[in-house]
């Protein structure tokens, strides 16, 4: 393919994507496929010979599409939002097409420089501290992660690291291996898998403190946990608080945690991976309060700003704290830039040592769409969840099962879990809307998250309504079956 073909062909590849996004209310959201279904369909080997363009493009519908869970269907109400918009996808295609390995400044120095004010940018956004932002020769910043997964993993290792040196400081007669059996690391029980999952691969003993009635940790039963274990000769490092739990979207008390976190020098990291996008509307700001008190700060700007997957949001006090944990300074990754204080080198910032220019999608879409426009945005999820909240309360039959705060309803029957097992069922296997379930304490609950971008309130309207049909007609075979 040369130029000449490639701007034929981006041409249609274009017109195909804004084909299937403005028609994607017509697919049925979820596939009817089994496992396996797709190695049938393709040969065992890579081709010897060239295959032409128009070969390759009519195996999409045919092979890839069935296959496809629509994520961006206005039918979608699963987990939560994959955010995406026409200007992240012309963003990233720029990126493929500079397709630059931004591991230093040298590297790619607009790469470098255009994330450091890009993040700069959405700090100032959701109104963060200022010790949070790069500035003129602030000792903060961002960085832009795959996921908030990995910003959860770099923050506990670069803990982990200050506090063993700081230990070892203190008391010289302890190995690093001394040290690394006693620490301990916290979160909630309603915390997501990847903080359980942080510490595995950081190697290091992690405990969930119990959630209030609210699902949100306080202050209280994180300090009965520390004073247990600072007995017993532990060393408390960490603690992932949590904003928007992905079960509930439950909020843990900052204000009570940060003070705790602080006196006991334990590195408070807060993922806001889901809820964090929601801080740029002044109404929602408060729910950040105790910000000021954390080490580390993420969220995923690709879930809920219209920009698409990857752009995790991580935002430390300290860069020095992340840079020393992950430092190292081989020949062929130096310039002569790196110690002149005056560039990043983000390789130092996260696991992988290769990064795309991901900053374009923030560029593009915080220019294109304006503060405003984002502001309008979220505020309209809100009001949809509201109204299918609004429409659970008027079923005598259901009931919430937590506050709804952003975009996301936790609703059952009234019943038993087996019930409600049966009804998530018969949702998902009519295949015309898609949810996922949570567990609430004892309670087998349904999760209505707003997602879609072309969402609309006659899209919560008739999913509400196949939800009370299929309700209805589960209700009357269980009275029958009972």
């Amino acid at each position: 393919m040369d130029a000449a073909e490639f701007r034929k062909r981006g041409e249609e590849m274009v017109n195909y994507i804004a084909d299937y996004l403005e028609k994607i209310d017509k697919r049925q959201v979820f596939p009817d496929v089994e496992p396996g279904y797709l190695r049938p369909l393709i040969p065992d080997c890579a081709p010897q010979d060239p295959e032409s363009f128009e070969d390759v493009f009519k195996d999409i519908e045919k092979i890839i599409m069935p296959g496809v869970t629509h994520w961006h269907s206005p039918y979608f109400f699963a987990y939560f939002p994959a955010a995406s918009s026409f200007p992240t996808l012309l963003a990233d295609m720029l990126c493929s097409g500079i397709g630059c390995l931004g591991f230093s400044w040298a590297a790619s120095p607009a790469c470098t420089e255009l994330e450091t004010v890009m993040l700069d940018w959405l700090g100032k956004m959701i109104n963060l501290p200022e010790e949070f932002l790069a500035g003129n020769g602030g000792k903060g910043g961002g960085v832009i992660q795959g996921s908030a997964s990995e910003a959860t993993l770099v923050s506990l290792l670069a803990a982990r690291t200050k506090t063993i040196r700081r230990v070892q400081s203190e008391k010289p007669e302890l190995t690093e291996t001394d040290i690394m059996g006693r620490l301990v690391a916290y979160t909630s029980d309603q915390a997501h898998s990847s903080v359980e999952r942080a510490a595995l691969l950081g190697a290091v003993k992690i405990k969930n403190i119990s959630s209030d009635d609210t699902f949100s940790v306080r202050g209280s039963a994180l300090k009965k946990v520390l004073d247990e274990d600072k007995a017993s000769g532990l060393i408390p490092f960490f603690f992932c608080a949590t904003l928007g739990t992905t079960p509930c979207c439950s909020f843990d008390k900052l204000l009570e945690l940060g003070p705790i976190c602080n006196k006991e020098n334990i590195w408070m990291h807060i993922d806001a991976a889901y809820a964090g996008s929601a801080f740029i509307c002044p109404e929602f700001r408060h729910l950040l309060n105790g910000v000021e008190f954390a080490d580390s700060f993420n969220f995923n700007a690709h879930k809920w700003l219209l920009m698409t997957l990857d752009c995790s949001a991580m935002w430390v006090k300290k860069r020095s704290d992340i840079i020393g944990a992950f430092k190292l300074e081989p020949l062929y990754l130096q310039h002569q830039h790196q110690e002149s204080g005056l560039v990043t080198d983000y390789r130092h910032w996260q696991i992988p040592l290769g990064r795309r220019f991901r900053s374009l999608k923030l560029w593009f879409v915080l220019r294109m769409y304006g503060v405003t426009g984002l502001q309008e945005y979220i505020r309209k999820h809100v009001r949809l969840s509201h109204q299918f909240e609004h429409l659970v309360l008027q079923d005598e039959r259901f009931e919430i099962c937590a506050e709804v705060v952003l975009g996301l309803v936790c609703f059952r029957l009234k019943g038993s879990n087996e019930l409600n097992e049966a009804l998530l069922k018969s949702i998902n296997e009519a295949k015309k809307i898609h949810l996922v379930p949570c567990q609430l304490r004892e309670k087998f609950v349904l999760r209505f998250a707003v997602c879609s971008r072309t969402v609309e309130s006659t899209h919560i309207e008739f999913a509400w309504q196949h939800i009370s049909q299929l309700a209805t007609d589960l209700l009357k075979t269980w009275e029958h079956q009972q």
